[in-house]
């Protein structure tokens, strides 16, 4: 008597019958190749777009060679409204967040230093 109870006890776990046919016909059909990682520059970009800033700018020596101090100390003081900052690239980049439009700051003295591009909405 003791066995029927358990058993019949152990029947009624409370949660919902499974169908296995629907759960092996969906775990064998792939929903799409997954994404590949983003990687270098690109993935840069996109920690700076997860900050969901209005504006994104990306700059470079315009010699092509990579950043040195001297060109930091030059941007963050030029562009102090910049609230995230990435270098990228092997170096050679920097990418720039902020909600603060650039063209009614520094953003002209930076050109004439930096190679600066709009990312802002692309």
């Amino acid at each position: 008597m003791l066995l029927i109870l358990v058993l019949l006890l152990s029947g009624c776990g409370g949660s919902a019958p499974t169908n296995s046919a629907a759960n092996n016909s969906a775990a064998a059909s792939p929903a799409g190749p997954a994404p590949s990682p983003l990687k270098g520059f690109e993935a840069d970009l996109q920690y700076i777009r997860n900050g969901q800033y209005t504006y994104v700018w990306v700059f470079s020596r315009k010699d092509g060679k990579p950043l040195e101090p001297a060109d930091s100390i030059f941007l963050r003081a030029n562009a102090p409204q910049v609230v995230d900052w990435v270098t990228t690239d092997e170096g050679k980049k920097v990418i720039a967040g902020t909600n603060f439009n650039l063209e009614e700051g520094n953003l002209e003295a930076l050109k004439k230093r930096y190679v600066a591009e709009d990312y802002s909405n692309r």
